[in-house]
């Protein structure tokens, strides 16, 4: 335990100088002043509000929407573009949701000011007004992103839910994050669903050894063969968090439920069981400390390769380049 307080210590430290550090040419209160007496960020927030409140896994969408824009090209929106060599058509990104949200969002902020809010700006800033509405903490991000004009499948190299923690760190580390960004940035696997095809191998054989994962909690295990029978022709959802009081919060439920054997994609479990990050599980499950950490991760993701300046453009359709 005494362990686990003095990496506490440390982690609570580098919140503190995480939250007042340089981003770059991105400026916190970026829109100010930029459209007259309308406020563009509590446009975004009107937006998102109204959904959120329709359909509270718009959270999940949005994260996983950020994610899979700036792990490929930056964040740059470039996950939004229409064609048929785009990256939406990228395998990975065949099941990702939320473009419907943000072409009302970027709707919204033209009627109020035309051409000066970016689509990556938009993915930012409901990503931030999403998860404060799903339980986590407030933040505030930097802004000013531009627009990408190049969206390629072929670019789409994102990680692989069943690869081990040390193959999934060096796609990170390659584009520029270490291992406690990696831990943190899979918590957003707090909210959201995946499918029986992505869980099947760890029920019936894992390995190849025509076994369960010997790891897998037995309650967990009976649980998810009801909803993923074997040879079934249905790819059922499954809840990535395993807790049906916290299924759509973002709280620190998703580390918890991996100390207790309780992770559902291979990768989620294999965090609790690698000595390069189960310690890092093990402080987020233990301590307060998740909330804001997830939100400095999710600063630093959107952070990552931006386009600034007179870099990019400004789409007026968040779907295809001027």
């Amino acid at each position: 335990m005494e362990h686990l307080m003095r990496a506490a210590t440390v982690v609570a430290l580098l919140v503190l100088s995480l939250g007042t550090a340089c981003h770059g040419a991105l400026q916190y209160g970026f829109y100010s002043g930029k459209c007259g007496f309308k406020d563009v960020e509590a446009i975004i927030q009107g937006v998102v509000s109204a959904r959120f409140a329709r359909d509270p896994t718009i959270v999940a969408a949005l994260l996983r929407l950020q994610f899979h824009d700036c792990f490929v090209l930056g964040c740059d929106a470039s996950i939004l573009l229409d064609g048929p060599s785009s990256e939406k058509t990228a395998f990975p990104n065949l099941s990702v949701r939320g473009y419907d949200l943000i072409d009302e969002i970027k709707a919204a902020v033209e009627a109020a000011c035309p051409g000066v809010v970016s689509c990556a700006d938009i993915i930012i800033a409901a990503v931030r007004d999403a998860v404060a509405l799903a339980g986590g903490m407030p933040y505030q991000v930097p802004m000013g992103r531009r627009d990408g004009t190049v969206g390629l499948a072929s670019n789409v190299v994102l990680p692989s839910p069943f690869m081990s923690v040390q193959q999934a760190l060096q796609i990170y580390q390659q584009k520029g994050f270490n291992v406690f960004d990696m831990v943190l940035q899979l918590g957003a696997h707090t909210v959201g669903v995946t499918h029986c095809s992505f869980v099947d191998g760890r029920l019936y054989d894992f390995n190849g050894s025509g076994k369960p994962d010997p790891s897998m909690n037995t309650a967990l295990l009976n649980d998810l063969k009801q909803i993923c029978p074997p040879q079934s022709s249905t790819d059922n959802i499954v809840d990535l968090d395993q807790n049906p009081t916290s299924v759509n919060r973002v709280d620190n439920s998703y580390y918890r439920q991996l100390m207790q054997n309780r992770g559902v994609l291979p990768i989620d479990q294999a965090l609790a069981s690698d000595p390069s990050t189960r310690w890092i599980v093990q402080l987020l499950a233990s301590t307060n400390l998740f909330p804001p950490l997830f939100n400095n991760a999710l600063v630093k993701l959107g952070s990552n390769q931006v386009l600034t300046g007179t870099q990019g453009q400004i789409r007026k359709n968040c779907r295809a380049v001027n």
